[in-house]
């Protein structure tokens, strides 16, 4: 009868939507840590914005991530029929790429070499700082993007879910966090204006309005930093976990020869991990800076024969 086969068809749906509820949840709760970095990091890169530009900014930036999704999400699909062994190698790159950046942004901090230099030249043009500011954002969210969808792609295979459920499942895990990550990016740096207008209210508000204008710069400073640290955090674990030749836990397992008491264990898993992403930015901020001067002479050669 088709009534039948219309309620066949119905539980099919609705078992499948089931399965895919199960592993979107396995997945989102896998990759809570990097979209915990990646709300550090988007949040730090919206810092020293005028108040107005704030969430035009984050939206631009938000939807630079939604890019990355789609050109990510089917990417890394594809690469896990025709060349899955391409993904360690990639992700490799992207973390020496946050770390470099991690380095990059610590030298201009410190005021160290030529980065200082750059932060002391003449002030960009608001427009050209803004241009600058979500370029850098979506570029970096482009490595912790990648990440995410390989996590979460790590933790739904072990359910041996069919090629058009694994792809449902990460659009609905990338797509999802995409919007909290940013949603509460949002939250964040509007936090301010909420805390001047419960003290223009004035009344019991005004104490919690003047409790988050005197916490919320301090906040936004621990955010930077945080952000910074993550950059070593992910991209030192991901290069790490991907050498050649080495167990994947090799750090785990240096790190139990010395304690394997909690939680300094993994206190100090964490911070040599940092550890080895700044060691790995040092080392690519050398390679770089070596190159440079090759490079420009190659690319001037190239103009000179072009023209």
């Amino acid at each position: 009868m088709p009534s039948a086969g219309l309620l066949s068809l119905l539980d099919d749906i609705a078992t499948m939507l089931d399965d895919v509820a199960i592993m979107a949840k396995l997945a989102t709760k896998k990759t809570m840590a990097i979209a915990g970095d990646d709300l550090a990091v988007g949040a730090e890169a919206m810092v020293g914005l005028h108040p107005t530009r704030e969430l035009p900014i984050v939206w631009a930036v938000t939807k630079g991530s939604l890019i990355n999704k789609v050109i990510l999400v089917p990417l890394i699909l594809v690469l896990t029929l025709i060349a899955p062994w391409s993904l360690t190698p990639l992700l490799m790159l992207g973390g020496a790429f946050l770390c470099y950046e991690g380095v990059h942004k610590g030298l201009e901090k410190l005021g160290i070499g030529h980065h200082a230099e750059k932060s002391e030249g003449p002030a960009l043009p608001p427009a050209e700082l803004e241009k600058q500011k979500i370029r850098g954002a979506v570029r970096t969210d482009l490595i912790l993007s990648a990440e995410i969808v390989v996590i979460a792609l790590n933790a739904i295979t072990e359910r041996n879910p069919s090629f058009f459920m694994k792809a449902l499942t990460l659009s609905i895990v990338a797509f999802g966090l995409t919007f909290a990550i940013y949603g509460l990016i949002a939250l964040i740096v509007k936090a301010d204006d909420a805390g001047l207008h419960l003290v223009k209210r004035g009344g019991p508000s005004k104490v919690i309005g003047k409790a988050i204008l005197v916490t919320m710069p301090r906040f936004m400073k621990a955010l930077g930093v945080l952000g910074t640290i993550a950059m070593f955090l992910v991209g030192g674990e991901i290069i790490a976990h991907g050498l050649p030749g080495l167990d994947h836990h090799w750090l785990e397992h240096l790190i139990a020869g010395i304690t394997t008491a909690e939680p300094w264990a993994s206190i100090l898993e964490k911070l040599a991990v940092i550890a080895f992403g700044v060691i790995v930015g040092l080392v690519v901020i050398g390679l770089v800076t070596l190159s440079s001067p090759l490079v420009g002479k190659v690319v001037a050669k190239f103009k000179k024969k072009a023209s």
